[in-house]
Parts: structure tokens; C-alpha cells; sequence
């Protein structure tokens, strides 16, 4: 089943990992083992998923060479962290968007390691946290990899009112023709007023067409069906 094509979308930001070094002028690095959460003031160690590694900016978590980003997990002790690995995003650390996009084909070509406890993942939020904090205002995952499953990924929404009065929807693809997510592979997603599209391989898997926002804090009136805020990847 197929659907549009790269040549039918205009172009407007791409980076082709050319080079020695990270383009900070469109990616800035998250660093350490959790967030302060601007919203409740408190401290969320983990990233909020029990993750055990520090993330840092050294060449031995990411590098680029090659024509290729290359992200490491290492095992080593760093701020109380066992582990190590890298977190890039298009958004500097005071909010200023690097780049930020309502709409448009998204993709990226890569590959993933394999392993238990690795989670290899491409996502979306929100430039400005219209209904709150999350995910009321949304979250968009173009690719995500649980490692000890490396014949599916994952493309997920998240969206509702604040946590815990959320919701999510995932969608599961599995490889036909005996590759996994350790080969390369074109991860893709469509972003249109009311659908969003998932494609691997330019080929479509998974349509979704129904989510909501809500900026209460308590009961679920107020819904505001298929919205979302500019995200950054």
C-alpha cells in the first residue's frame, strides 16, 4: 500500500550529517538524567521512563563521520548514572526553535541496535505547551524500538489531559521480508489536518485520524478534537 512520495513535498530543512562535528545551528543536545517540570516545579528524574542513563555531549555518546549521526549507549559511570548515551533535539535549551514544523512529511533514514534496555526513538513535541504539560498538548513518535524486539517499531500518539488523565494509541509494524530495524530503513510520517500516516520504506502502514487535547486538570470536559501545537523533532 503505497502513498505519496519524497518529490511531492517541498523541502524546507534536512541535514545530511555532512562533516565532523553536529550542526548546532539546528540540533542542541538534552543532557543528564531527568528534567525540572516548569508546570509542578518538581525535579522528574529518569526523563519520566526509569531511564538509567546520563546523557551527555561527548564524541563517545555521538559523533558524526561518514555522512552519518552516530548515537552510543556506553556503559560507564557518569553523575550517579551507570550508563551514557546522547539526546539531540531541534530546540535550544531556553525554547528558541532551531526548527519547528505544524504539518509535512517528517522521515529520517537509519538504523537501530538491538539489544534489552535499549529504546532507539524519534518523536515530536510541542513548541509551545498550548493545553499543558504532558501530554495534553501532544506527542507524535515517528519511530520507536524496543530492542529485544527488533523485527517491529512503533509509532505512537500521546495525547488527552495531564497526566494521569491521558491517553495514547500505538500502532505496531513488523517486517515481511525478513530485515529489522538493524538494517537501514526510511522512517517517515505524514502530517495533515485530521490524519497522521506512518510509512517505512515509502510504503503506508498506519493511518490515525482521531486524538484530542484537553486543558483541564481534572474531569474531561473541554475537548478539542484533532489539534496540536508547531512540534520539534
Amino acid at each position: 500500500m503505497s502513498t505519496t512520495t519524497p518529490a511531492q513535498w517541498q523541502l524546507v530543512w534536512h541535514d545530511e550529517f555532512e562533516g565532523c562535528a553536529i550542526d548546532r545551528s539546528k540540533w542542541d543536545f538534552e543532557l543528564g538524567n531527568g528534567f525540572m517540570d516548569s508546570w509542578s516545579g518538581s525535579w522528574v528524574p529518569g526523563w519520566g521512563n526509569e531511564e538509567l542513563q546520563c546523557y551527555t555531549d561527548t564524541p563517545g555518546n555521538l559523533a558524526v563521520h561518514d555522512g552519518l549521526l552516530h548515537v552510543r549507549a556506553l556503559r560507564e559511570s557518569v553523575q550517579g548514572c551507570q550508563y551514557t548515551s546522547a539526546r539531540i533535539r531541534t530546540r535550544r535549551a531556553d525554547g528558541a526553535a532551531l526548527f519547528a514544523g505544524r504539518y509535512g512529511r517528517f522521515e529520517f533514514r537509519a538504523r537501530a541496535p538491538v539489544g534489552k534496555g535499549l529504546w532507539s526513538a524519534l518523536w515530536m513535541l510541542p513548541q509551545q505547551q498550548v493545553y499543558g504539560p504532558w501530554p495534553a498538548s501532544g506527542e507524535i513518535d515517528v519511530m520507536e524500538v524496543v530492542g529485544d524486539r527488533p523485527e517491529q517499531y512503533l509509532g505512537s500518539l500521546h495525547f488527552g489531559a495531564s497526566y494521569p488523565r491521558n491517553h495514547h494509541i500505538t500502532h505496531t509494524h513488523r517486517f515481511a521480508d525478513g530485515s529489522s530495524v538493524a538494517d537501514f530503513h526510511l522512517y517517515s510520517l505524514e502530517w495533515e489536518p485530521g490524519e497522521i500516516r506512518w510509512l517505512v520504506d515509502d510504503q503506508l502502514w498506519a493511518r490515525q485520524g482521531f486524538w484530542w487535547s484537553s486543558s483541564q486538570r481534572r474531569g474531561s470536559r473541554g475537548l478539542v478534537p484533532r489539534s496540536a501545537a508547531d512540534l520539534n523533532p
